[in-house]
């Protein structure tokens, strides 16, 4: 018998913190509509910021274990998201980044993305929300999109 089969669902939440450069940026676009638009976050040497992420797990809790994901194994996620992209400067150290602008909702896309990607069951990843800071950030959930 499957020990999931009756139990009820919950959500596990874990946060972890990364640091980061980035420097928004169009390369289609003029320097005056770059600076126009992304304002100070177009400085040429970059910026960063010292992120907290929470990772959103949502599932039935395991009758064995008590969990919605063994905190063992979203832990080992959530290093691999870190390691990716932690004392980075996001827009020449990671692959995505080259053809995406480094913006919190593209950010927390990606880390969404990657997420789903690394855990042996995508349909635990609920969302993701991102703070660059205390008053700024993004949520992506699993249509995939910004909630």
């Amino acid at each position: 018998m499957n020990s999931q089969s009756s139990s009820p669902s919950a959500t596990f939440v874990r946060r972890v913190h990364f640091s980061c450069g980035h420097r928004y940026e169009n390369p289609a676009w003029s320097e005056s509509k770059n600076r126009e638009t992304f304002g100070a976050c177009y400085s040429p040497h970059g910026h960063g910021h010292n992120y907290v992420l929470e990772a959103h797990f949502t599932g039935p809790i395991d009758s064995a274990s008590g969990m919605v994901i063994n905190l063992v194994d979203a832990d080992r996620l959530l290093a691999q998201i870190s390691l990716e992209l932690d004392h980075r400067f996001l827009n020449q150290d990671v692959e995505y980044f080259k053809n995406h602008i480094p913006t919190t909702e593209n950010i927390a896309l990606y880390v969404y993305q990657r997420l789903k990607s690394l855990v042996a069951d995508p349909a635990l990843i609920q969302r993701v929300r991102l703070f660059e800071c205390d008053d700024i950030w993004a949520e992506v959930g699993a249509s995939g999109g910004l909630l």
